[in-house]
């Protein structure tokens, strides 16, 4: 089976302009390339969540520059981008007690590629295998 290990860079920032700025100015002089990243504000503050090329670099540079950085172990997965799949697939994960603790999406054609949170990482993987679900690998 593929590696389904996917590491996602959560970062906290101050809601001031200029600091997004930061961020990818950060990653792309070391070269980082952002694969996919969801940011959710407040007023005060922003949570950006970045799935990126080169993790440790990432988190090693932006550490360097004065970001709060975590890491998080998220599931990549692909369905077809159809209207309802995601809804029958989220659907299944309740019905199991399986819950998405956040979740963001990009789609290529006919398929979508979602990053989910799963309340129960290992679960998740079983049911979503039982669905014929696949599992995208982002990272090297």
């Amino acid at each position: 089976m593929t590696n389904l290990k996917i590491q996602q860079i959560s970062i906290f920032l101050e809601n001031i302009e200029g600091r997004i700025n930061d961020v990818t100015a950060t990653l792309a002089k070391n070269q980082i390339n952002m694969l996919a990243f969801s940011m959710a504000e407040t007023a005060e503050f922003a949570i950006l969540r970045l799935i990126v090329d080169d993790v440790e670099g990432a988190r090693k540079a932006l550490a360097d520059a004065g970001f709060a950085v975590t890491l998080s172990e998220v599931l990549c997965i692909q369905c077809a981008n159809h209207a309802g799949t995601l809804a029958k697939i989220i659907a299944y994960l309740s019905e199991n007690k399986v819950y998405i603790k956040y979740m963001y999406a990009f789609s290529q054609g006919e398929l979508a590629n979602v990053v989910i949170k799963p309340s129960d990482r290992s679960r998740c993987i079983e049911l979503l295998q039982k669905m014929d679900c696949s599992f995208l690998n982002l990272q090297k």
